[in-house]
């Protein structure tokens, strides 16, 4: 039995739309106190602060300042923020892809467990951002993939539900996530691999 064609598509953003390296913020973040850059990296990606921030249960000011309290890091928010967020470039194809859906008619979103600091960076240096019918962030909705709430606000965001949902994430844990609501889904990381898979839902590459 073949599976009905995607009505929307959903969009994981980093590592699906934007790769990202959060050595790189590390790297600037580390030069201004009196820690290792990995020691820095590891703090800042895998600490608990992470969760809590990309939650909404702490502010950007909050969370700049925790991260101050721990690492030593004495300037200002602002030079924070920019060392925190300039980590970010394009995955072009993905990107034109995306366009391309909006011009055949077809409503995309953006999903993501994210933050405030990061999306205001992008918000501001890649005009692709605005080019979607609606972003589900998990910092605005007080909760993450793979936890099943924030599926739930995706559904009743979009409107849609169960197979007429195509959605990308390159974590194999958030596409279990959809795919236990009837979702169509695909594990992300090339994008030719992606393509051929959405080419055989019927959906349009070009």
């Amino acid at each position: 039995m073949s599976m009905p064609v995607p009505s929307a598509v959903v969009f994981d953003l980093g590592k699906v739309l934007v790769d990202f390296d959060y050595g790189i913020a590390a790297a600037k973040i580390a030069k201004g106190c009196g820690m290792e850059s990995t020691a820095v990296k590891k703090f800042i990606d895998h600490s608990p602060l992470l969760y809590r921030f990309e939650t909404g249960l702490i502010t950007n000011e909050q969370f700049y300042q925790e991260v101050c309290s721990h690492t030593g890091f004495s300037d200002s928010f602002d030079t924070f923020s920019g060392f925190f967020a300039d980590i970010f470039w394009e995955i072009e194809p993905m990107i034109a892809w995306n366009a391309t859906l909006r011009r055949k008619g077809i409503p995309t979103y953006i999903f993501s467990n994210t933050n405030g600091i990061a999306i205001s960076h992008i918000r501001e240096r890649f005009p692709f951002f605005a080019n979607f019918n609606g972003h589900i962030l998990s910092y605005e909705d007080g909760c993450m993939k793979p936890d099943a709430p924030i599926y739930e606000v995706v559904e009743k965001r979009t409107g849609h539900k169960g197979t007429e949902i195509f959605y990308l994430d390159d974590r194999p844990e958030n596409i279990e996530g959809g795919l236990k609501r009837g979702w169509q889904a695909h594990v992300h990381s090339d994008p030719q691999e992606t393509f051929a898979v959405a080419k055989k839902l019927g959906l349009p590459l070009t």
